[in-house]
């Protein structure tokens, strides 16, 4: 008799447990907080003010907006970004024109064409030390003055190698600036910006100066004159006692060109370059095998991964990536209208930064962007926030997504294991690693249904979880410039309460096309 008990307890067990295993009804997932995989230093924010004019005076250009607003409105904007419930970035981005000098030798003037960008780092800067937020800058040179290139013009494309000190104290000279006069936390100086893309110049290197005919500031950096300025530039800053500002190797497109165009393999074999480098940085604007061509560009942290085994000290920073990530061009009068749609896929593309290419950091493109001062049609004009000629903003669908991660991930958390058992599923977790901040995961459902999700927690600190929830798209063109009531109907970072943890595990139904943010409560 007992034999058959024992028998038939065996079997009910044994058909529970395949039960279990063969529950077909949600997602198997999981969040390993004692499993981490990187330190995070924090998610940023650009402010772009200056990226294109040739002539300050006769063509002033504020990219992000602040001047047609109201000093109400900007400081309204500042503090949706730097406040309390704000995004709370640890890293402002802060580009330097080519217009900082006029001749060589004359005197630097940081403040004409940087006025806006400064006002709103030194307030962010204020809050952000109000509410106890670490906050890091890195400058970016968005191009040289002209004196310094061959072709002595402004965007002209090769490096005079006889102005090569004059760039490097070009650079130093606007980092010192912000510290010493603005008062702000510069740490690193970023060479350039998308400095490698040598397809954008005529065969001459000679754009002229017809605004329509070309891009924004820069000129063409390969990987031995990276490595040469890095070097001179960093036994400048030696020499000069500024041990706090540190050199970076420039902002390529994408991880893919950093790791397969040389500049991962120079840094690795040139061991002064190596030492010089303080953080290693790249834009991270992907594009996929199905869009393969020029452009290709995946995640990819190859480069990362070999100078990681030299420098393991090493933290890896994307400096920009498009805030948009669906596109759909439509023909309208016989032309193409492209549109941007912005939804959960953008933080998808957050998750491929921080999963692939193993960053430590992440910086989207100018939050604030007034599209009738980008002297061509944006090709990345998703934004968390928009201005228009006639001093009026709106909030955009992507503040309330970057909001989602910002709020989670905060400077001196981990990176902890993730995983999901549905590729339309995404996971980013974040451990408090000794920082005070809760631990804290985001999940993303990228894909067209709701979907439920079984959400199993390892090592976890807390019971119970406060939970936020952003979903939906915004659809917008680039041309069309009446505000757009995009923003109703669907959850914008709303508070949907605690819920409980239940036996380690999460059951969650996360609706199509949202990215909900649990905080251990």
């Amino acid at each position: 008799m007992k034999k058959m008990f024992s028998v038939l307890v065996a079997l009910l067990i044994g058909n529970t447990l395949i039960a279990q295993v063969n529950d077909f009804t949600a997602i198997k997932a999981e969040v390993d907080f004692t499993f981490k995989l990187h330190n995070w230093d924090g998610f940023g924010i650009n402010y772009v003010e200056t990226a294109q004019t040739f002539n300050y005076e006769k063509n002033p250009q504020d990219y992000g907006g602040f001047d047609v607003l109201a000093k109400t409105d900007r400081d309204q904007i500042i503090d949706l970004v730097f406040g309390k419930e704000g995004l709370r970035p640890n890293i402002i981005k802060m580009f330097q024109d080519p217009l900082h000098q006029k001749e060589e030798g004359g005197a630097f003037d940081h403040e004409t064409t940087t006025g806006s960008m400064r006002y709103f780092a030194r307030n962010g800067h204020r809050l952000a030390q109000e509410n106890g937020d670490p906050l890091t800058v890195i400058t970016t040179l968005y191009g040289p003055p002209a004196y310094v290139t061959q072709q002595k013009i402004l965007r002209g494309r090769d490096l005079d190698p006889a102005k090569s000190e004059a760039l490097s104290n070009y650079m130093i000279s606007w980092a010192r600036f912000l510290k010493e006069k603005e008062g702000l936390p510069v740490r690193y100086i970023s060479i350039h910006n998308e400095g490698e893309s040598w397809l954008r110049w005529p065969e001459d290197g000679r754009w002229g100066d017809a605004l329509e005919d070309g891009h924004d500031y820069n000129f063409f950096w390969d990987p031995q004159q990276m490595a040469d300025i890095m070097i001179k530039s960093d036994s400048i800053l030696k020499a000069d006692g500024l041990d706090y500002l540190k050199m970076t190797n420039g902002e390529p497109t994408n991880w893919y060109r950093f790791t397969n165009w040389g500049f991962a393999k120079k840094l690795f074999e040139d061991e002064a370059a190596l030492d010089a480098t303080g953080i290693i940085t790249s834009h991270g604007f992907y594009v996929g095998r199905q869009e393969a061509g020029r452009w290709f560009g995946p995640h990819s942290s190859g480069g990362i991964d070999l100078l990681r085994t030299k420098r393991p000290d090493l933290s890896a920073w994307c400096t920009s990536s498009a805030w948009d990530v669906k596109i759909n061009d439509t023909v309208k009068d016989g032309q193409i209208v492209r549109r941007y749609i912005m939804d959960a896929g953008f933080v998808k593309e957050i998750h491929g930064n921080i999963y692939e290419a193993k960053v430590n950091a992440f910086i989207p493109w100018a939050f604030s962007q007034k599209a009738s001062d980008w002297h061509k049609p944006d090709p990345n004009p998703g934004s968390a926030v928009r201005v228009y000629d006639d001093g009026t903003w709106e909030i955009k669908k992507g503040y309330y997504y970057y909001k989602q991660v910002s709020r989670a991930g905060r400077q001196g958390m981990s990176v902890v294991m993730t995983n999901a058992m549905d590729s339309e599923i995404a996971l980013i977790g974040f451990a408090s690693n000794g920082t005070g901040n809760p631990d804290a995961f985001v999940l993303i459902n990228f894909g067209p249904n709701d979907r439920k999700v079984d959400v199993e927690l390892i090592g976890i600190e807390g019971s119970k979880l406060e939970v936020y929830r952003t979903s939906g798209e915004e659809v917008y063109a680039y041309y069309e410039s009446a505000r757009k009531d995009n923003l109703k109907g669907t959850d914008n970072y709303k508070s949907l309460g605690l819920m409980d943890i239940i036996d380690g595990k999460l059951p969650y139904l996360a609706p199509a096309n949202s990215v909900t943010t649990f905080f251990a409560h």
